[in-house]
């Protein structure tokens, strides 16, 4: 059960396999003591000086076009460096989320900010990808914030909507 063996260019090579009970898959979907660490590491980064002044500033843009985008965001400007550093955050913790590294329903109980960044950024994101030759540029916020959305209409089939109309009305 533990233990097989492959034959791989005629040596005998050890390879691991663990065949998980239900009990242990129903623990692994608990939160635990090291997703509550991530998550408030998470929160301690976003203290940081020039992060906060950079998520300050995100509050205010408000390009729905690229070319909007590219007027707000001038290659080299400091908006640019804050754009970057907002949306490089943002996709880097719901990675965290995407790959397993921590727990989902955990995570999606605090990640409120990330729904506003998807909110945010979304209209130029397409367009962004196209240009990078990346169509997986900030894919895990754009799956996170779905879970997030998903989680909201559950709730109210209309939380999201609202949201949404909140959220493009600030900076305003």
């Amino acid at each position: 059960m533990f233990e097989q063996f492959c034959c791989a260019d005629r040596l005998r090579l050890p390879v691991w396999s663990f065949r998980a009970s239900p009990i242990t898959l129903f623990l692994m979907d608990k939160p635990n003591h090291h997703d509550v660490e991530v998550i408030l590491k998470l929160y301690e980064l976003r203290r940081e000086d020039r992060m906060r002044k950079a998520r300050s500033w995100l509050f205010g843009y408000k390009a729905s076009t690229t070319a909007e985008h590219q007027a707000a965001c001038p290659p080299g400007s400091d908006q640019e460096a804050y754009y970057r550093m907002v949306t490089s955050y943002w996709d880097m913790a719901a990675s965290f989320v995407t790959s397993g590294a921590v727990n989902k329903d955990l995570f999606l109980q605090s990640a409120g900010e990330l729904l506003f960044v998807w909110e945010k950024t979304k209209a130029t994101i397409a367009h962004t990808r196209e240009a990078m030759d990346n169509p997986g540029y900030l894919s895990n916020i754009e799956t996170v914030a779905q879970g997030l959305i998903d989680n909201m209409n559950r709730a109210n089939p209309k939380a999201y909507e609202a949201f949404s109309a909140r959220v493009h009305g600030a900076g305003a």
